[in-house]
C-alpha cells in the first residue's frame, strides 16, 4: 500500500491523529443551522466530514444547469473550523429530472420489474446513459475542488451496490454477454463451465444468452455464480470510470469508496477491489444477538486483513440505534466507545457515523446521529464529546500496523455464494454464521485470529481454519496440502473441498482435492432436519448436518458420533501429513461447541493464549504495533492487575 493510501488523510492537517467525524448532509437544513452545526463540530472534536453523498439534485436541479454556491459554501464554512472534507462525487442516486427524462436507466429486476425512483441507488451499473451524466458531474465537482483546501479524500458514489447491484435488464444481459465472451472465448469453453449438457440448456450462440432471470425451477448454478461475479466486475468497472477522472483532474488527492465489510452484505467480493481505493473505508452496522459484539469485531478484523494491515478509514457505523432493522435497539452505556474502539483496535485510523445531525425528515429520521434530535443538551451528543476527547489522547495509535495473529481464519466470498446456492443438501446453511461461530471459539480461548480473504498468504500462520472452504480451485487446493506438508495445521468443516471454481463436483469422494490432506473420504452427506441433532461423546452436539467419513489408518478420530444414524462414526478428525496436520469438524457445533474442540486443535499446533487465565474468553486482544487493545465482552468490570480497572463493556488501550 502506498504512502499516498496510508497518510494523505491522515496526517492533512499536521500531526499524525485518530480523524473523528460523520456523513453531513447541510442540504437538509436551513442555512442559519450550518453555523450551529460547526460550533458543534468543533465542541466534538470533529476533524473530518463526509459530503454531498445525496446530493446530486441540489447540485445539478435540472439537465446541465449547476449550482455549486451552497457547497462553495459549505467547503468554505469548514475549512474555517479546520475541518476536512471527503467529498462525495453524487452519483449515488440520480435526481428526478434524469430518470424522467431516461427511464432506461432504471434498473430490472429477475421478475422483470422496473425498480422505480423514490428510495436510493435507482440505476444500473450497466447503463451507459447513466454513466455519460454521472460522469459529467464528477468532471464538474473534481474541476471546482481540485484546488480547495478543505478537500483531503475523494468519495465515489456510496455503499456501491447496496441496492442495485443485480440487474436483469436487456442492457445488463448485453453486458452479461461481453463479459462471458471475455471470460471463456469460445461457446465450447462455456458450454462446459456451465455444464449445459443437463437440462438440454446447450448454447449454440452468444445472443442467447441470459442474466438467471426467473425460471420455471431453478437456473443454472454456474449461470447464477457467474452472474454475481460478473455484477461486481461491472460495479468496479463504474468506479474506475469515477476515479480516472478525478486521477486526472486531481493526482495528488486519494480516492475511495466505503466497502460494506458486514454480516448482512454477501454481494459484493472485496478481495480484488482492494488494489482500486487508494486507502480502504468500511461501513459497518450491529445486528442484535448473542454474538454481535463478536460480529463487530470479525469484521474489522477481515477489514484490516483487506488492507494489508495497514490504516483504514471507518467511514460508518452508528452512534445508538439504526432505522432499517425490524427492531432498532439503542446503544447501552459503553457501547459507543466500545465499538468504535474495536475498529481502532483491528486498524482503523479514523471513527466516522452515519451522519452528524439526525434527519428531521425522510427515511432515515430514526437512526441515530452524533446530533441527536434532542439537541447538544443530551446524553448522545456529551458521549460523543467524550469519545471525541478520548481519540484526542490516543493520537499515538494513529498510522500503527495490525500485528499478525497466531492464527487465521479463511473467509471466501465465492465459497459464500456457491454454498448458499438453491439445490443444494440443505438451504439451512450460513457460510458467515459458521466463520463467525469459529471467531468467537478463539475469542473464547484467548487467542488471536485474522480473518483473511482466501488469497492471502498463509505462511506465517501456525493455524489456519477454513469454515465451510466449499469452492476449491485446483491450485487453492494444492495451496492449501503444501501449507500442511510443510508444517501448518489445517481445520476445515462439513461441505468444503466440494467444487471447483465452475460449481463442478470434485469426483472420487469428499472433499475433494483435500482428501489426502485429511485423511478421510465421504461418500455422502447426511444434513439433520430442523429437531434433529446429533450427540458427540466428547460432550459437544451437532447440528444441519453430519457425514459418513471414512478414514485412513493413520488419522485420529478426535471425536465420534454417540447418536443417530451416525452413531459410533468419526465427527472430528485430525490426520498427520507431511510436517504438519489437517483436521475436519464433520457437523456444526456452535461456539459453545467449537470452543473445546479448538482448543484441542491449537493444542497440537502449540498454540496458546496471550492473556493471562482468568481474562481468557472475557476479553479480547487485539494488537497494532506494540499498542495492546482489550476489549471487555462482558457487562461485567474486570480486574486487569497493574493495568487497572476495564469497565463494563469498557476499552483499555495500552502502550
Amino acid at each position: 500500500m502506498t504512502a499516498l493510501r496510508t497518510t494523505r488523510w491522515v496526517r492533512r492537517s499536521g500531526a499524525p491523529r485518530l480523524e473523528f467525524g460523520a456523513d453531513y448532509n447541510p442540504e437538509q437544513w436551513p442555512r442559519e443551522v450550518w453555523d450551529d452545526d460547526v460550533r458543534a463540530m468543533r465542541e466534538a472534536g470533529v476533524t473530518i466530514v463526509s459530503l454531498g453523498i445525496f446530493s446530486w439534485a441540489r447540485l445539478e436541479p435540472a439537465d446541465g444547469a449547476f449550482d455549486f454556491g451552497w457547497l462553495d459554501d459549505v467547503l468554505d464554512l469548514l475549512h474555517a473550523n479546520d475541518i476536512l472534507v471527503d467529498l462525495a462525487t453524487a452519483t449515488a442516486s440520480p435526481p428526478p429530472w434524469l430518470t424522467a427524462a431516461h427511464p432506461e436507466i432504471l434498473p430490472i429486476d429477475r421478475n422483470g420489474n422496473t425498480i422505480w425512483p423514490g428510495g436510493r441507488q435507482h440505476w444500473r451499473p450497466t447503463s451507459k446513459t447513466f454513466r455519460t451524466y454521472a460522469l459529467r458531474l464528477v468532471r464538474e465537482l473534481a474541476t471546482r475542488y481540485a484546488e480547495h483546501p478543505a478537500l483531503c479524500a475523494w468519495h465515489v458514489s456510496n455503499e456501491l451496490g447496496c441496492h442495485n447491484i443485480y440487474d436483469y435488464s436487456d442492457e445488463a444481459a448485453q453486458a452479461f454477454r461481453e463479459w462471458l465472451r471475455s471470460r471463456y472465448r469460445t461457446m465450447d469453453a462455456l458450454n462446459h463451465a456451465w455444464g449445459t449438457a443437463f437440462w438440454s440448456q446447450h448454447y449454440g450462440d452468444w445472443s442467447e444468452i441470459l442474466p438467471p432471470r426467473i425460471a420455471a425451477t431453478q437456473p443454472n448454478p454456474t449461470q447464477q455464480l457467474d452472474f454475481k461475479r460478473f455484477s461486481v466486475d461491472v460495479l468496479r468497472d463504474y468506479y474506475r470510470a469515477e476515479k480516472a477522472i478525478l486521477r486526472e483532474l486531481t493526482p495528488d488527492i486519494p480516492v475511495t469508496t466505503n466497502f460494506m465489510v458486514a454480516g448482512a452484505v454477501k454481494d459484493i467480493d472485496y478481495t480484488d477491489w482492494v488494489d482500486e481505493v487508494d486507502f480502504v473505508a468500511n461501513d459497518h452496522y450491529r445486528h442484535p444477538g448473542p454474538q454481535s459484539l463478536d460480529e463487530l469485531s470479525f469484521s474489522a478484523n477481515l477489514t484490516g486483513n483487506l488492507a494489508g494491515g495497514e490504516p483504514w478509514f471507518l467511514m460508518e457505523h452508528s452512534t445508538s440505534a439504526v432505522n432499517w432493522q425490524p427492531v432498532n435497539v439503542a446503544k447501552r452505556p459503553g457501547e459507543l466507545d466500545r465499538d468504535s474502539l474495536t475498529h481502532v483496535a483491528h486498524g482503523s485510523d479514523a471513527v466516522s457515523f452515519f451522519q452528524w445531525r439526525q434527519s428531521r425528515a425522510g427515511a432515515e429520521k430514526y437512526h441515530s446521529a452524533m446530533l441527536p434530535h434532542a439537541g447538544t443538551d443530551s446524553a448522545m451528543f456529551r458521549s460523543v464529546v467524550a469519545l471525541g476527547e478520548r481519540l484526542r489522547g490516543l493520537a499515538f495509535v494513529a498510522g500503527t500496523r495490525r500485528k499478525k495473529a497466531p492464527a487465521a481464519i479463511i473467509f471466501d466470498w465465492q465459497s459464500w455464494w456457491a454454498a448458499e446456492q438453491d439445490s443444494h443438501p440443505t438451504d439451512r446453511l450460513l457460510y458467515r454464521r459458521e466463520a463467525v461461530d469459529w471467531y468467537t471459539a478463539f475469542l473464547n480461548a484467548g487467542v488471536r485470529a485474522d480473518v483473511v480473504p482466501v488469497t492471502a498468504s498463509l505462511t506465517d500462520y501456525p493455524v489456519v481454519v477454513a469454515p465451510i472452504l466449499h469452492v476449491i480451485p485446483a491450485d487453492l487446493g494444492a495451496r492449501l496440502t503444501t501449507y500442511v506438508q510443510n508444517g501448518g495445521h489445517l481445520v476445515t468443516t462439513y461441505f468444503s473441498g466440494i467444487v471447483d471454481e465452475n460449481d463442478h463436483i470434485w469426483l472420487g469422494g469428499y472433499p475433494g482435492p483435500l482428501r489426502d490432506a485429511l485423511g478421510l473420504r465421504i461418500e455422502e452427506f447426511a444434513p439433520l432436519l430442523d429437531d434433529e441433532q446429533a450427540e458427540l461423546d466428547n460432550g459437544t452436539t451437532g447440528t444441519l448436518w453430519t457425514d459418513r467419513i471414512e478414514v485412513a489408518p493413520d488419522t485420529e478420530v478426535l471425536a465420534s458420533y454417540k447418536t443417530g444414524e451416525m452413531a459410533g462414526r468419526p465427527a472430528v478428525t485430525r490426520h498427520p501429513f507431511g510436517a504438519g496436520s489437517a483436521g475436519y469438524v464433520s457437523t456444526r457445533l456452535g461456539p459453545d461447541g467449537i470452543t473445546p474442540v479448538l482448543a484441542e486443535f491449537l493444542s497440537r499446533a502449540g498454540v496458546t493464549s496471550e492473556l493471562p487465565p482468568d481474562l481468557r474468553g472475557r476479553v479480547e486482544l487485539a494488537v497494532r504495533d506494540n499498542v495492546r487493545f482489550l476489549i471487555n465482552r462482558t457487562d461485567d468490570p474486570i480486574d486487569l492487575g497493574p493495568d487497572g480497572r476495564l469497565a463494563p463493556r469498557g476499552v483499555a488501550v495500552l502502550r
